[in-house]
């Protein structure tokens, strides 16, 4: 594989990426569960308010984790 092919292909993997990260944040606000799971850490005494998405975390990472591995083996074939 030549330099220009490799430069090709990881143009167009980031251009995908940014793409996904766009819908992503257009369509987040559309999930009313994000950020409001069992496991999320939500504090609040008086003036102070602590909010510590756990579950929601770990619910992206695992999803994100399955998606860049897709992408990696999909690359590789």
């Amino acid at each position: 594989m030549s330099g220009w092919d490799l430069l090709g292909r990881s143009l167009l993997l980031f251009g995908g990426i940014m793409v996904l990260l766009g819908l992503v944040f257009l369509f987040a606000p559309r999930f009313p569960f994000l950020g409001k799971l069992p496991g999320d850490i939500f504090i609040q005494k008086g003036n102070f308010s602590f909010f510590f998405p756990l579950a929601t975390c770990l619910l992206v990472s695992l999803g994100l984790t399955l998606l860049v591995n897709l992408i990696l083996f999909l690359l590789r074939r």
